[in-house]
């Protein structure tokens, strides 16, 4: 299956807009059923439950993508005929979709904001946030990079607060080395964007703009890679995918050096860099069968969904955090 989840990815690299995910068969099972997927028969074992068409359409956050891509990868295991296409227009790209109502469900790597919500209700579009995985936002550095082995917050801000005109490591720590700095980065159109900028320089969307951004994070993992002096940032996944090439740097966020990992994500630790990740399904989608057993499935499977995209799983809190939102979300929906 992680193989299929890096193909996918490879799709997304080449900015191909909708990843269309349609299985050969339906046979296979499983290990975590989910309610609308299958049902349990008298004798305990499983048989098919009924089989469902349609399309579900989906798009926002590049971050959130691959979650949803290995998602649907799995549904389709379940229900071949229902076609799941991903897009990726960027968080706040996809809340205009799903606003106008183009789509069904929005991925994104923020929560929604306020005048996105007024856009929703101005077309009486009702839904719920899903956290739905776990990030650790992960600063990278060159693998030949031997000095900057934890960066504080205000370092960091250092570095992109608007108006940097921090050049050069030793600028940042007299005790760093005379090696030119190169920043690269997420593009502005990026819920990461937005994340990043609001706990490293103290608001959202604020950032020094002479820096190689893009909403693709394989080419900032191939110009911090290509550069000693380079310096990133993007999603945990996308770091362990690259380990061999990058090195993760520690983040003091007032409590000492922290890298980022499952369990400093999962328990707070690592801060202020761990962010969760969402989808927002749609409650009048929700009322079409194949949406419904789609973000069902989503649901009941998200440890494993996130575990075969390389994301982080949600605590215990979250997991009955999540389950209250889809009961919540079935009831607008009349479900």
């Amino acid at each position: 299956m992680n193989d299929r989840v890096r193909m996918a990815r490879a799709f997304l690299a080449v900015a191909v807009c909708a990843v269309a995910l349609v299985a050969c068969g339906g046979n296979n099972q499983n290990p975590g059923d989910a309610t609308g997927a299958q049902a349990t028969g008298g004798t305990g074992g499983t048989q098919a439950a009924q089989e469902l068409s349609g399309d579900v359409k989906v798009d926002g956050s590049s971050t959130v993508a691959p979650l949803s891509t290995a998602a649907a990868e799995l549904f389709a295991e379940q229900q071949a005929k229902v076609r799941v296409t991903v897009g990726t227009s960027g968080t706040g790209g996809g809340f205009e979709k799903f606003c106008n109502g183009e789509t069904d469900i929005s991925n994104a790597s923020r929560p929604i904001k306020d005048e996105e919500k007024t856009a929703c209700q101005a077309k009486n579009i009702a839904y719920e946030e899903f956290s739905v995985a776990n990030d650790a936002l992960t600063v990278v550095v060159h693998k030949e990079n031997t000095w900057a082995t934890c960066l504080t917050v205000d370092q960091l801000k250092k570095m992109w607060e608007p108006g940097s005109k921090v050049s050069n490591w030793n600028q940042i720590d007299a005790k760093f080395p005379n090696e030119p700095l190169k920043l690269f980065g997420a593009g502005t159109d990026s819920g990461t964007f937005d994340y990043f900028t609001d706990v490293i320089n103290g608001e959202e969307g604020k950032s020094r703009t002479d820096y190689s951004p893009s909403e693709d994070d394989n080419v900032t993992v191939q110009g911090v890679a290509g550069s000693k002096g380079g310096l990133g940032y993007f999603g945990f996944s996308y770091f362990e995918e690259n380990a061999d090439k990058l090195k993760a740097v520690q983040v003091d966020g007032g409590d000492g050096c922290v890298g980022p990992s499952v369990q400093a994500a999962q328990d707070g630790t690592y801060q202020p860099l761990s962010r969760p990740l969402f989808i927002y399904p749609k409650a009048e989608s929700l009322k079409r069968p194949e949406v419904l057993a789609f973000v069902e499935y989503y649901v009941a499977n998200h440890k494993q969904i996130a575990e075969d995209a390389k994301f982080i799983p949600l605590n215990a809190q979250q997991e009955t955090e999540l389950k209250t939102a889809l009961d919540k979300l079935k009831a607008q929906a009349g479900g």
